[in-house]
């Protein structure tokens, strides 16, 4: 008999948006070739209907939702899980702790939840403190309501046991290895510094760009990512680019190769992510052997351990360990431990994997 899962919580498949989409684009149709009835709620306008990548065993439901900064997680949740009620999938695997205020009723029809908690929302700048505080009400009613937790970093699952004294699985993000990729037009391997990252304050974006003024003056300096919102950042980000011919602002790429040779190539790679787990943008930039300077944080040395050099998260800093990769010949050792790194520990067949034994264990757990 074929087992059913619901997918809530993300823009819907295939999204290239962040992270959560990244993981669904690969998990869904991993599941329908395993012999899953898989269902993905999204929005509607989020995902291309004649996407290259759909895959025809993986069902799209469109939920209802108000698309503002504030209220999309919570609304577009809130119908997708109504809709789940009523179909009774035999699994739901959530997405996001602002999700956890709509598992009782998942509960209450008998439908056992996975949810990847992501991050530590409520320490993001880029919420206020309203939106911050139903992030942290939203992770006490998932530690309370869900049937198992889903970390994406260990240091993550360590703040959850302090913080909430609940366990859970760990289950990072994957990457793809892949071989040589031409050059970016207009670019030489190892020979520019690379950013890729949505801009939100907590992923450097101002220290990067204050950096950036500077590295230009020696190496062409890409940047890729953009706010969303056609906000300040993308402002600053189109300043930057106009007023150097040595800087590429390439807005949001959804092209995956693109990205991947952009990575491959690179002579440094600025990661500036403060906040979240395991970043799916940072283990894809090491399966493309990608030289990397990371912001010093937990989650960034858990990621990449001994494969990549940590900064400060100021420009002063970043300019200096920067320029040490692009000159120092490190770059090809570095970059080719990261990519065996991901390889070993960070394959995307062993992120699904773990995700259908722990559906599958939910689903055996409530037959018991």
């Amino acid at each position: 008999m074929k087992r059913s899962v619901a997918i809530i919580g993300t823009r819907g498949y295939p999204s290239y948006y962040g992270g959560f989409e990244t993981a669904v684009r690969r998990l869904a149709p991993f599941l329908a070739d395993a012999g899953w009835d898989v269902t993905v709620y999204g929005r509607k306008g989020s995902v291309q209907a004649d996407d290259p990548e759909r895959h025809d065993g993986v069902r799209s439901v469109y939920s209802w939702g108000v698309n503002s900064k504030s209220l999309s997680t919570l609304s577009f949740g809130a119908t997708a899980t109504a809709s789940a009620f009523v179909r009774k999938p035999d699994v739901a695997l959530i997405m996001n702790v602002a999700n956890g205020f709509f598992l009782p009723a998942l509960r209450a029809r008998g439908v056992p939840t996975l949810l990847n908690v992501d991050g530590i929302e409520w320490d993001r700048a880029k919420w206020n403190r309203a939106a911050k505080s139903v992030f942290r009400a939203g992770a006490v009613m998932s530690a309370r309501w869900a049937d198992e937790l889903v970390f994406d970093a260990r240091a993550i699952g360590d703040r959850w046991k302090h913080e909430f004294k609940a366990d859970g699985t760990f289950i990072p993000y994957g990457g793809d290895t892949h071989e040589e990729l031409p050059v970016d037009a207009g670019l030489q391997h190892r020979g520019y510094v690379l950013y890729v990252a949505r801009f939100v304050p907590e992923n450097s974006v101002n220290e990067f760009f204050r950096a950036a003024e500077v590295l230009s003056r020696r190496w062409p300096v890409v940047i890729v990512g953009s706010d969303g919102f056609h906000g300040d950042f993308d402002t600053a980000a189109k300043a930057l680019a106009e007023g150097s011919s040595q800087i590429r602002w390439l807005g949001h790429v959804n092209d995956d190769d693109r990205l991947k040779s952009l990575w491959q190539h690179a002579g440094a790679y600025f990661h500036g992510h403060s906040v979240g787990g395991t970043n799916p943008a940072l283990v894809q930039a090491m399966a493309s052997g990608a030289p990397t300077v990371a912001r010093d944080t937990v989650y960034n040395r858990e990621t990449l351990a001994g494969t990549g050099v940590f900064v400060q998260p100021d420009a002063d800093s970043i300019v200096e360990r920067v320029d040490e990769m692009m000159t120092s010949g490190d770059g090809e050792r570095l970059g080719q431990a990261a990519r065996d790194r991901a390889q070993t520990e960070y394959s995307w067949h062993g992120v699904c994997s773990a995700y259908e034994t722990a559906l599958v264990g939910l689903i055996d757990k409530k037959q018991r």
